[in-house]
């Protein structure tokens, strides 16, 4: 048993030596809220603003293309009425109307 035991350590050991530290690129860049279509500066403030302050704007980004004003509407009533984000009516209405015609 106590062979067994012995052995498994050792190979357990060498294992652990192989692996080595792992290491990552990371992209240079960081993405940004894409430019305020004419008429949408102040929802593309406001974005920046409130959206940047809880998550990247990967998250904004990464969401399906050509979802239209229903969908960006409910995205930040969601984000006020579930996750508490402190957004103004305004600015609410500001930001889902940037992000329709931005997104």
């Amino acid at each position: 048993m106590t062979r067994i035991l012995i052995a498994a350590f050792l190979v357990l050991a060498a294992g652990a030596a192989l692996a080595g530290p792992k290491t990552y690129d990371l992209p240079e860049a960081t993405a940004q809220l894409r430019p305020a279509p004419s008429g949408h500066e102040t929802g593309f403030e406001a974005a920046q603003t409130n959206c940047l302050s809880c998550h990247s704007v990967d998250y904004i980004a990464m969401q399906p293309p050509k979802k239209g004003r229903a969908f960006w509407e409910s995205e930040v009533t969601k984000m006020i009425k579930v996750y508490h984000a402190p957004i103004d009516e305004a600015a609410g209405k500001a930001i889902a109307a940037y992000l329709t015609e931005a997104y």
